[in-house]
């Protein structure tokens, strides 16, 4: 089996989830919002605003006393954060010294008297560069605050972990099981060279192709992969696969498998198990910028929490829809 990419579950501070940056004690370089863009970060050689060289991130000016700089993001859905990435990319110079982490649970407007935990204490950082730590405490939270000291910029914030949904009735409806707003996220992948896999879980409407997931041209017998953790166990009814934007670099055939796991497995054994999963869709051609729809006809009895999409031999997809009833 060729190598592949673990996944990253979700990142809950992706603002297609709904979440945004509420306070700042000062972004006066470089807008706050920008450290939540799900884009990788860029850089813009020569260009200058009114505040000084734009930079694609969070960056706060030099303070000149005591103190340290923090912003604070409302999550859109609640759920548990298993490791952080604080990216400092093309902050070279003007990254803070340290960084921690705080967060709460409050379904109510945060006050001075809302109860922060510290869930990363203070880290070194480095210019230029991506910073990934562990976090021990598996607790729901529905907000964050990132603390700078004393200054700086950051490009982008991630928070990985997992959506809250074991409280949501869904009751009769048939939802999309794989979307990353239902708690679906990816496993892995063979292959994310031009777009990342977990954009095909966004709600909506790609915007373009780099709202999508897109592999590397293949030049042999091979094909590309990848594999979705869905929100929740259900019956699917329809699967749907979207093109959108891709016409030139869309796949030519695709297919689908899936299965019900009921026990927690690793990465690697999922990925390693994925290629023996029930058909759900046989090899079916796909055409350029388009919804490809396809209903599953399976057992009554039979339920799913995993699929795995195949394409033939390369190309791009914007969003797989999984449709579906959740059951228990």
């Amino acid at each position: 089996m060729k190598k592949f990419i673990n996944g990253k579950m979700i990142n809950l501070s992706d603002p297609r989830l709904g979440s945004k940056v509420i306070f700042k004690t000062d972004d006066f370089f470089a807008s706050a919002n920008r450290i939540i863009n799900p884009s990788p970060p860029i850089f813009k050689d020569g260009v200058f605003d009114k505040h000084g060289k734009w930079m694609d991130g969070w960056e706060t000016r030099r303070r000149r006393g005591k103190g340290f700089d923090y912003l604070i993001i409302k999550l859109g859905k609640p759920g548990r954060i298993f490791y952080v990435d604080i990216d400092t990319t093309h902050f070279s110079g003007n990254q803070p010294t340290y960084a921690s982490l705080e967060a709460c649970q409050n379904n109510k407007k945060l006050n001075s008297g809302t109860k922060w935990t510290k869930i990363l204490n203070h880290k070194k950082l480095g210019p230029n560069k991506n910073h990934k730590f562990s976090i021990k405490n598996k607790s729901i939270f529905t907000h964050v605050k990132l603390n700078i000291y004393p200054d700086g910029g950051v490009a982008r914030l991630r928070l990985y972990g997992e959506i809250e949904t074991k409280n949501i009735n869904y009751g009769s409806k048939t939802v999309n099981l794989t979307s990353m707003l239902n708690g679906a996220s990816i496993v892995g992948c063979n292959n994310e060279h031009f777009g990342r896999a977990e954009n095909v879980l966004s709600p909506g409407k790609g915007k373009n192709m780099g709202d999508g997931w897109e592999t590397r041209r293949s030049r042999g017998k091979n094909f590309d992969w990848l594999i979705i953790k869905m929100g929740r166990t259900g019956k699917i009814n329809k699967i749907e696969i979207d093109t959108h934007h891709f016409k030139g670099n869309y796949p030519d055939r695709c297919s689908v498998q899936g299965t019900f796991i009921p026990i927690k497995l690793s990465n690697n054994s999922i990925v390693k198990k994925s290629k023996k999963w029930k058909t759900l869709v046989n090899k079916a051609k796909l055409h350029p910028h388009k919804k490809h729809n396809f209903k599953i006809k399976t057992p009554k009895t039979s339920k799913v929490n995993y699929i795995r999409i195949n394409i033939y031999p390369d190309g791009g997809i914007s969003r797989i829809r999984t449709f579906g009833k959740v059951v228990k």
